[in-house]
């Protein structure tokens, strides 16, 4: 059973990453450590979370991870 994006998002925020919303249900996701990366997730929360955007968050939380080691 696929993952919910309210799910993806609560990962996100634990993260500490911050968003801004974007168009309609996409919002924008960014961390102070990563001046140049951004991650846009569409969806609302309650929506399934396709596997690219699981797939998205998963690189954008090691970059973050990355970051916090240097």
């Amino acid at each position: 059973m696929p993952r919910k994006v309210r799910d993806l998002k609560a990962d996100l925020g634990k993260s500490g990453a911050v968003w801004r919303p974007g168009k309609g249900s996409h919002s924008v996701w960014t961390h102070p450590r990563l001046l140049d990366a951004q991650l846009t997730l569409s969806g609302n929360d309650g929506d399934d979370a396709q596997r690219y955007q699981e797939k998205d968050v998963r690189e954008f939380l090691a970059k973050i991870d990355a970051a916090r080691r240097e």
